[in-house]
């Protein structure tokens, strides 16, 4: 009786790959699939993802394949010995800056990396891959707030553009060769383990200014805003796009709050979180705006609540909170 009950067990078990998986969001989404019972492959070349932030899911069971996702034949050999039913596709190029500098690396990893992927995933028969794509990134300077789906692309940056053209073949693949694919297109997603990477990481910056009693920069006047959304939210996202009714969602989807908010605004609710810990954030210093950068970003997730059943549920001072209580 025990051996029929670890068969159905071992039947109902699902299999994942995380590419990207020990980054800041890779590795929230990889503990939320061991809490629910998978069994977790990442795929990280940890050039920026870092070990220690697999550490607890690496204990429960996790594997980790120390590779490059451009690798092509690595890649394939990884999802033909695992048979992966869910892909979560993370692994990427994302500094914005050396998108600019470094065009060419930045399309080799955001474009090869995806086809790699896909490839593997035809091959192996994968039933569903979740892609990461960017909302900033790609609408640049919207003239529609809160920016939907089917607003013009106008990307400001290699890195924009190059999660254009891995949505674009997530979506070739499905049309051709029947791989169920959906990208996620993210606004400025922060929480704990969070990199100070670039913008991505102003609330881990700002947060650190706080701790440590430093002044905080801001670029530009400090009106320009961004859709803050928490990393668990975001987590929430990509299992209701592999799993359910969810599953049967394609193309395009805008992962936010809905709202923005400023850089002035930011440093206002994170002075008012660290107050009430006895810590005050020094008023920030203010120099010149960065080339290219978006005046004003907030995402339409009309599609997100109608077709996944998703909303963000966790407001930025309780986001902020978490991002205190983690350092």
């Amino acid at each position: 009786m025990q051996v029929f009950f670890e068969l159905i067990l071992l039947v109902e078990m699902a299999s994942s790959v995380v590419t990207g998986g020990a980054g800041f969001i890779g590795s929230h989404i990889v503990d939320a699939l061991i809490t629910r019972g998978d069994e977790v492959t990442v795929i990280d070349d940890l050039s920026t993802g870092r070990r220690e932030n697999l550490r607890d899911a690496l204990r429960a069971g996790a594997t980790l394949e120390v590779l490059d996702v451009r690798d092509t034949a690595a890649v394939a050999a990884v999802f033909a010995r695992v048979r992966p039913q869910h892909v979560f596709h993370l692994a990427a190029q994302i500094d914005v800056r050396r998108s600019v500098t470094d065009p060419w690396r930045d399309c080799e990893t955001n474009v090869g990396g995806i086809l790699a992927v896909l490839e593997a995933a035809r091959r192996t028969g994968v039933e569903r891959v979740v892609n990461t794509s960017t909302g900033g990134g790609l609408y640049g300077d919207a003239t529609r707030l809160p920016t939907p789906e089917d607003h013009e692309i106008l990307p400001l940056a290699p890195y924009g553009q190059s999660k254009l053209a891995a949505e674009g073949y997530a979506a070739l693949y499905a049309r051709l060769h029947g791989v169920s694919t959906v990208s996620l297109r993210y606004g400025n997603v922060y929480g704990p383990r969070q990199d100070v990477h670039g913008e991505a990481g102003v609330v881990a910056i700002f947060c650190g200014c706080l701790l440590e009693g430093r002044t905080p920069v801001i670029f530009g006047d400090g009106h320009q805003t961004r859709d803050w959304v928490e990393v668990s939210d975001v987590v929430a996202a990509n299992l209701a796009a592999a799993d359910g009714a969810g599953a049967a969602v394609t193309g395009a989807v805008n992962i936010g709050h809905g709202a923005e908010t400023s850089l002035l605004d930011l440093v206002e609710a994170l002075d008012r979180v660290g107050s009430r810990r006895g810590l005050r954030l020094p008023p920030p210093r203010f120099v010149a705006a960065r080339a290219g950068e978006v005046t004003r970003s907030c995402l339409d997730v009309g599609r997100a609540r109608a077709e996944l059943a998703w909303r963000a549920q966790v407001g930025l001072e309780a986001g902020l909170e978490r991002v205190l209580t983690s350092v």
